[in-house]
Formats: C-alpha cells, structure tokens, sequence
C-alpha cells in the first residue's frame, strides 16, 4: 500500500497554494498548535470545500454535500448530543443495522469516533464533509435555525437580556458600520455563535439560562470561535478580583455600564486589531 500524501502536497499539486506558502504556514501551525488544513482555511488560503476535497483525496474518503437537506432520523441525533456534533465537525447521515453513515470534517479524529462505534454496537462508514456544511446541518437538523450566509461585513453578536442596553450597543456600532447581531440571553447567544459566526463578540455577565462566563466557555469548546475574542459587559462594581477572574478566564476585554461610546468602539477596534492579525505569517 502506497504511503499517504501530505495534505501540503495535495494543495501544491493542485495548484491552490504553493510549496513556499505552504512551509511558512507550516511552521505557524505547529507554533500555533494547530493542524495545516485548519490554518490554512483559517487565513483565507483554501475554502472549506477544497480542505474536504483535498482531505477526501488523502484520506480516499467521499464527499457529500447539501447536508441540511438530508432527511435524518431523530434517533441519530439523540445519538451524538448537539455538543459533541459541534467540538468534534461531526454529523450523523444514516443508519443500516450495524453501520453508520458518518460526516465528519476531519478524518484524523478517530478517538471520538471510535467511541462512538463502541457505545452504540456499531462500526462507522466515514465520509468527508466540509465544516461550513456541517456547521449548516447542525443549526438546521439540531438548532432549528438557518445558517446565516457568508458576508464581507465586520459582524458582532451583542448578548444581553435588557433590551434597552443591547440596543443602545447596537445603535452605537451600526452607526460604526458593524453589522451587528443580538441575543436575549447565554444559551441563545451560544446558537448565535454557530450559526453567525460572529468575529467579535460583546456579552453581558449576568443572564438567564447562561450567564457570561457560561457562554465564554461553550465558546471556547467551539473549535471554529474558540480564539473569537468575547469582551464582558457588567453592571457591577468595579471589582479588581472580579476583572482578574474575567481575564484569567479568557474574556478579552471588560466594560462597565453604562458603557461610554468612546470606550465600547475602542474595545472593539482592538477585539478586530486581535482578530485580523492573530495568524501573522508574513
């Protein structure tokens, strides 16, 4: 059996990316701690789809498409929790007695997936999909919601249960000329990340159903948001233990209400300043 190319190489003999620019994002993933394919979509230098057609290529897998409108029988969700869907670029397709049908975007993760087979007695027929189509599967067949659809513009999610506040943060980032998205509350706010993918994203502390730092941590056990960088909005006092746990955290950045325009459009220019160069390669 003939060893397996390299991912890299693939790209170069495709024509999509070549071998110096390969090498260099090389080497920013491995200080990065991240795999070449995830990088590399990440800058901008493959699409979604051509990471899944490449990795279909290395791996001899085939690639399907159009997920969100595949039927999927409600026990197959029930199957792999909304959570484990998501952490891992997973999605169930079918099932014919022991077998089934699995999506998933990268064919390395053979832990989960192994793990998946030996609780439900099954054995895995793997096929290649890439994230953007199972991140739309997900929000449709799990979520109940529609993927939004890609855009140029600088998108924040604002997360807040009073309206008044949220709306008085949208208004002053529109007129910015952010586009802006809004969620009533933590575990909405978690959907909107999903289905959004938000650059930045501006959350209250204290919430229903998920509060701030609830939200933060399911954002960062989202392998596509994990380093989005979240700034916290709090009524409280000022509290130097509290500022201390909220970036010991991972939040990025803390205001104060009432929030000044000055300092929320600074906060956010910085979030996006993050945000644009935190794959500095060249």
């Amino acid at each position: 059996m003939s060893p397996r190319k390299r991912l890299g190489e693939i790209f170069v003999q495709q024509g999509i990316v070549t071998a110096q620019t390969i090498q260099r994002v090389l080497t920013q993933s491995e200080n990065l701690g991240r795999r070449l394919g995830t990088t590399l979509e990440d800058l901008g230098l493959v699409t979604s789809d051509e990471l899944a057609s490449a990795l279909a290529t290395q791996y001899q897998y085939k690639v399907v498409n159009n997920l969100a409108a595949v039927k999927v029988a409600p026990e197959l969700l029930q199957m792999i929790p909304v959570d484990v869907a998501l952490q891992n670029m997973l999605f169930p397709l079918k099932r014919e007695r022991n077998l089934l049908a699995l999506a998933m975007a990268d064919p390395t993760n053979t832990r989960v997936v192994d793990n998946i087979a030996a609780d439900n007695g099954l054995q895995i027929f793997p096929y290649l999909a890439s994230k953007n189509e199972i991140r739309a599967a997900i929000c449709r067949h799990y979520l109940g919601r529609d993927q939004a659809p890609a855009t140029n513009s600088r998108t924040v999610l604002v997360v807040d249960d009073e309206r008044v506040a949220q709306s008085q943060l949208c208004d002053i980032l529109r007129a910015a000329g952010y586009h802006t998205v809004t969620a009533a509350d933590g575990m909405e706010g978690y959907k909107a990340v999903i289905a959004e993918s938000p650059h930045v994203v501006i959350t209250d502390l204290v919430m229903p159903k998920l509060d701030g730092y609830g939200l933060l941590n399911a954002i960062q056990n989202l392998p596509d948001s994990r380093h989005t960088p979240v700034i916290m909005v709090t009524g409280r006092p000022r509290d130097e233990n509290e500022e201390l746990r909220a970036f010991d955290k991972g939040f990025f950045d803390l205001l104060h209400k009432p929030v000044s325009k000055a300092a929320l459009l600074a906060r956010v220019k910085r979030a996006f300043h993050f945000y644009d160069h935190q794959y500095r390669l060249f």
